[in-house]
Order: C-alpha cells, then structure tokens, then sequence
C-alpha cells in the first residue's frame, strides 16, 4: 500500500516582509538597513478579540494572526468571521516567549521576588502561542509545542505528518514562531552571532564580515490527507541530523533521504538554503552544492526574514508559494538561473553547522 502523501491545503505568515497585506505569493520586497529585522504586524484587531490584545505578548500575537491567516487560506473562515477549528495544533519554538519571560524575570528583580503578577509568568511557557490558537478557534484536540532549537519546526513537521500518515488526525494545522528581544539580540551579539556594520538586508550576501542579521516571524500551514482546489502543495519528506563529521556527510545525508522519498538529486529544480551571510555559514551551504548539486539553482531567504531558529517555517511558506504559482522572483536567487518548471524543491537548513534538517517539497 502506498504512504499517504500529506498536502499543505493552505499557509500563512507574519514576518519583515509584507506578504500578508495581500496574502499572494510573489510580494514586492522591503528592504532594510536594520539589524535586527522585526515582523511588520498586522492589524491584530482583525483576528484577536480587543479586550485580549493588550494581554498578549508579541510571539503570541504573531502565532495568532499567522495562524488565522492560514486558516483563511485554507477556507476554514465562515460566513460569521469566525473559524473552523482543525483537529490538531502543532508548534515549534526555538526560544519561546522571550518578552513575557523578560517582564516576569525583570519584576522578580525590581519586587525582590514579592507580590509578583501571575500574567507574565503565564505567558511565557513555550505552549502559550498553540495554547491561545486552540481557545481561540475552540479546538479540543491535540496540542504539542516542540522546543528542540533549531529543530523545532521540523520537530512539529515530524509529529504532524504522522498524525496524518497513520490517520489519527485528516487536518493539522502546524506552525512555527520566534521573536526577538533587545536583551537577546545584545547577548547573542555578544557572542558574535549578528553583523557589527549596519547593511541592506536585500544585500546580505555580498556582505562579508561575521554574522548575520536577526529575525523573527511565524508561518503556519494546514497539512491534510486530501488535497483540495486550495492545495498549494505536497510535503513529500523531512529529515534532521547532528554534528555532521564533513560536507561528504552532508551530502550523503542528503542523497539518502532523496532515495527515501523515491527521488534523485537530478529531479530537484531549486534548493533553497538557508544562507546568512555569515561566511562560516555560508560555506557549508556552497560545499554541498559544489559536491552533491552542482548544476542545481540555489536560492535564498534569510535576506527576507532574518536568522531565528524557525526560519526554516518561513523557507516552508516560501517553496509553497513557488510550487503553487510555478513563479521564482529574481530577488530569492542566489546561484545557477531561475527554473523554468519547479517539481521538487529541497530546502536544507543548518544552525552553526550543529542541527542540519532537509525538507523536500513537491508540485502536487
């Protein structure tokens, strides 16, 4: 018996970019010379009640909207405005709700641990955004957030497509959210993650000093087992590993999990990397090119979105907006020329060359 293949019947995001004003796939970009890169928000009013928005931390308010913006996509809006509930949530989160988890720690600091308000504490456990996802549209059912780094998306991807493939669940709406904050951003610049030089964000990689530049955003997408005149595509595959010991692992890593999904390095169209402009980065990115796919364009996304540990959730609604409109703007390219006719595309992610995971989407 064939394995059930698992359809994105509808996407939607909150990020730096402007794509949800017109919910259409390609978008003009915005370009910055800002670092870090902070989400353009939306009209929040428009998918959460009033009386609940200045109770909501900013990770929350994204996880929301982008999640109602798919569900939108997907035609789960009703004629009164309010939403379908699906049968499952799943998220992924790097670092949580870090604003709430600020306030609370911060007003530990300032009240020497005394008379504490319980709101911030509340919100700031890494369920919080799936949790107000599913009292908002009033789903009873599953509900997981995975915290596994730079794995957490992939994490949820894994455990959604499972639900589907072994039908204990037909819909699931999974996501992926992190914010950033002005005391990360400074530790994590500290450390040498972000660029010291202010740059363009449509230039980053023709940028060559350390680091890259911060992000933040939340992507979330209706996985199903049938497709419907709304599916965008067919999310084949992922696979995630450690501490690879060289490029050669890579890439066969890489070969193995094509050959898993019944596909060859030559039936993929575009790969589209997680390239930072960070050279220590970017080096692993062209070295599996240059040893495994040589003659296969590249493009990128992190000039749009920033670098956090679920941006592989944005590449996600990327490649589906691709495959759905068969369009590759110019301004993702990085190698090679842009595709005539896209199939497969392979997205490939590493986070300091430590978490690498592979997700192979198709036309459906």
């Amino acid at each position: 018996m064939a394995d059930p293949l698992v359809y994105i019947n509808g996407s939607g995001t909150v990020s730096p970019q402007p794509a949800f004003q017109t919910e259409k796939f390609p978008f003009e970009p915005v370009s910055y010379e800002t670092n870090p890169l902070k989400v353009i928000d939306p009209g929040y009013k428009e998918f959460i009640p009033a009386e609940m928005i200045r109770r909501m931390g900013r990770i929350i308010k994204m996880g929301v909207a982008s999640a109602k913006l798919c569900l939108r996509d997907a035609g789960f809006q009703q004629e009164d405005g309010n939403y379908r509930s699906p049968e499952a949530i799943v998220t992924g989160t790097g670092l949580g709700c870090l604003e709430d988890t600020g306030k609370f720690l911060g007003s530990m600091i300032t009240n020497k641990e005394e008379f504490l308000t319980p709101t911030s504490f509340i919100q700031s456990t890494h369920n919080t955004v799936a949790g107000q996802i599913a009292l908002l549209l009033k789903c009873h059912g599953y509900n997981f957030t995975y915290v596994h780094r730079a794995f957490s998306f992939e994490s949820a991807l894994l455990d959604a497509m499972t639900r589907i493939k072994t039908a204990t669940c037909t819909e699931v709406l999974t996501g992926g959210s992190d914010e950033i904050t002005n005391p990360s951003f400074s530790i994590m610049q500290r450390m040498g993650f972000w660029k010291r030089k202010a740059i363009q964000s449509m230039e980053l990689y023709q940028d060559h000093q350390r680091g890259t530049i911060a992000g933040e955003g939340s992507s979330f997408f209706l996985l199903a087992n049938k497709k419907n005149d709304r599916t965008r595509a067919v999310l084949s595959g992922v696979t995630t590993f450690l501490h690879p010991e060289s490029s050669f692992e890579v890439v066969h890593r890489g070969y193995r999990f094509l050959n898993n999904m019944k596909c060859q390095p030559n039936d993929i169209q575009l790969i589209i990397t997680g390239i930072n402009g960070n050279p220590q980065d970017d080096s692993v990115y062209y070295e599996f090119l240059d040893k495994g796919f040589s003659g296969t364009p590249m493009a990128g996304f992190k000039h749009l979105c920033g670098e956090y540990l679920t941006a592989s959730a944005y590449a996600l609604w990327i490649a589906s907006g691709i495959l759905s409109t068969q369009v590759v703007p110019p301004w993702l390219m990085v190698r090679g020329t842009q595709p005539e006719k896209i199939d497969n595309i392979l997205i490939y992610n590493h986070f300091k060359n430590q978490e690498h995971a592979f997700i192979l989407i198709r036309k459906v």
